[in-house]
């Protein structure tokens, strides 16, 4: 069996670092990948090949990344920022929670093994 993520995208708030009493601390940000389609139906252009006419769609997906391991965990909450390019490998984790108003709730959350900051070249990664 194998369960592998890898996302490239840009983090959408500061990381947070939060600790539950008796368990490590868990440094949590969100990052927002981008899927870009062009709607319409397919032509052949003047070459023979296939063009595409219609508008360019966009969907944007948010991920709650988890980061668990002591050094990455600490790294990732000092360096990684609101707005940063980031790769992240690791795995997708699905389960439950009770919120405040004592209702289960259910949450996917990629729990990152390795991150790469794009932009300054930083490797995050163990």
């Amino acid at each position: 069996a194998m369960n592998r993520v890898q996302l490239l995208g840009r983090v959408g708030q500061d990381p947070v670092m939060r600790q539950v009493e008796g368990k490590n601390p868990v440094t949590i940000f969100s990052l927002a990948t981008n899927e870009m389609w062009r709607t319409g139906d397919s032509e052949l252009n003047q070459g023979g090949e296939s063009a595409t006419s219609g508008d360019i769609s966009q969907k944007t997906t948010w991920h709650r990344i988890s980061v668990f391991r002591p050094g990455l965990r600490d790294v990732t909450y000092q360096y990684v920022k609101k707005g940063s390019r980031i790769y992240v490998e690791g795995k997708i984790d699905y389960g439950e929670y009770t919120d405040k108003n004592n209702v289960r709730r259910q949450a996917t959350t990629i729990i990152a093994g390795k991150e790469h900051h794009t932009e300054a070249n930083l490797a995050l990664l163990t």
